[in-house]
């Protein structure tokens, strides 16, 4: 929960920094228990590309000018948030951790004590670890467990997901958020906050992939059993559709932007080949007409590589057998019409959309595949609150930089397969 000044209320500060944009969000529950959006700032993002801070002082400032909308709005101070994380500097893998319980009932610091020992690898220094998550457990070598508390046993296994992410990288957003006067709560990397909002608990179960397709790069994250068991982050993104048609057709990167979200197309085939817009290209002295066919045989080529590279990732994790609920893609440039029928072209699997849909109060903008990462982290950091863990009971199963492990732990327990 981040801490607001003027309220007792628990009240839920995210803000999420992407390559394209930078949205705070405030939420707190309703009388009903619902999710409700009170504060809302979206601002172009400055300083960021393909995940990464380029430039310290254009995050700030982007940071900042989010922060002071959300503020207007909700009528709160915002002083502290949680944070998004993405980029090439996100890595994943997975780990197994054991624990002695000599014959007695597994309880939370006995998997608490097997988790830390999951996480305890080695890294190179310029490593943090960010997420430990429980994939599943084995007691007394019997495995497909997934929740092993109140079981007997001798020894308990837990096989774990870890999410690392360069501490340089970690350190710079830091430093960007704080001076904009917000203190880090703590990191959650895009996909998993997508996932809360794009996934349902039969994909999770079955096997899926969730793929945030945002400016800079595409976050993907492949759950089975209800867990998440692979993470990765692919170096392409909106930005690189748009760069594509500044390019090809010779236009200013802002007017390349507005043709892609007015007149992109991701198939061809599907295009009547007489439909036909106006632009006006550099050198031209009045706008010419452009068919859309020709603009959309620039992006399916860079749209087919995005998602050749998703298709190699999946190889690459050695689960793509494991995927009978195919693919959901979220995120912005997921909007771009034709991209489900590429997707199912080079994937050959069962391709749909979501976007944000439990949520209450101002959602008329943020009801948007764009916002999945912003609204999921709500969600994250709802959890986060409301399911405290009991007293004197310390867990490490989920590392968030600067949330107690205590607060972490009971989070754990809806991560959990089960």
């Amino acid at each position: 929960m981040a801490v607001i000044i003027g309220t007792d209320e628990p009240i839920f500060v995210v803000i999420d920094v992407g390559t394209t944009k930078v949205c705070a969000l405030v939420g707190h529950l309703s009388t009903e228990g619902h999710l409700r959006v009170i504060g809302l700032g979206v601002v172009p993002s400055q300083g960021i590309r393909k995940g990464g801070v380029v430039s310290m002082e254009g995050v700030t400032q982007a940071v900042g000018a989010a922060k002071d909308k959300a503020e207007r709005t909700s009528g709160y101070e915002i002083t502290s948030a949680l944070v998004s994380l993405s980029g090439g500097q996100i890595s994943s893998l997975n780990s197994k951790g054991m624990a002695g319980v000599t014959g007695r009932t597994i309880g939370y610091d006995d998997i608490g004590r097997a988790v830390d020992a999951a996480r305890s690898i080695v890294l190179p220094y310029n490593r943090t670890i960010v997420h430990v998550i429980p994939r599943g457990f084995v007691v007394d070598g019997q495995d497909g467990i997934k929740s092993a508390i109140g079981m007997h046993g001798y020894r308990l296994e837990v096989k774990a997901h870890i999410v690392t992410s360069s501490t340089t990288a970690i350190r710079n957003l830091e430093k960007c958020v704080e001076n904009a006067g917000v203190a880090v709560d703590g990191w959650v990397i895009s996909s998993l906050a997508s996932a809360f909002v794009a996934l349902t608990e039969t994909e999770r179960e079955m096997g899926v992939l969730v793929c945030d397709i945002g400016g800079g790069t595409s976050d993907i994250a492949i759950f089975i059993e209800g867990a998440a068991w692979h993470t990765a982050v692919i170096p392409v993104g909106g930005e690189h559709l748009t760069n594509d048609i500044a390019q090809g057709l010779h236009l200013p990167h802002e007017t390349a932007e507005l043709v892609k979200q007015r007149h992109g197309y991701a198939h061809p085939s599907a295009l009547d080949p007489n439909q036909t817009f106006a632009v006006r290209p550099f050198g031209e002295e009045q706008p010419i007409q452009i068919r859309r066919v020709d603009l959309a045989a620039i992006l399916e080529p860079r749209v087919e590589e995005l998602f050749s590279l998703v298709m190699q990732e999946i190889k690459r994790s050695g689960y793509d057998g494991l995927l009978p609920a195919g693919v959901v893609l979220t995120g912005g440039t997921s909007q771009i019409p034709g991209m489900r029928e590429v997707a199912y072209d080079v994937l050959h699997l069962p391709v749909r959309f979501a976007q944000p849909e439990e949520i209450r109060g101002l959602v008329d903008r943020i009801r948007s595949p764009a916002f999945s990462t912003s609204v999921g982290m709500l969600y994250w950091a709802k959890m986060l609150e409301e399911e405290r863990a009991p007293e004197g009971y310390r867990y490490g199963g989920i590392s968030l930089p600067k949330f107690s492990l205590d607060r972490a732990a009971d989070f754990l327990k809806r991560l959990l397969p089960g």
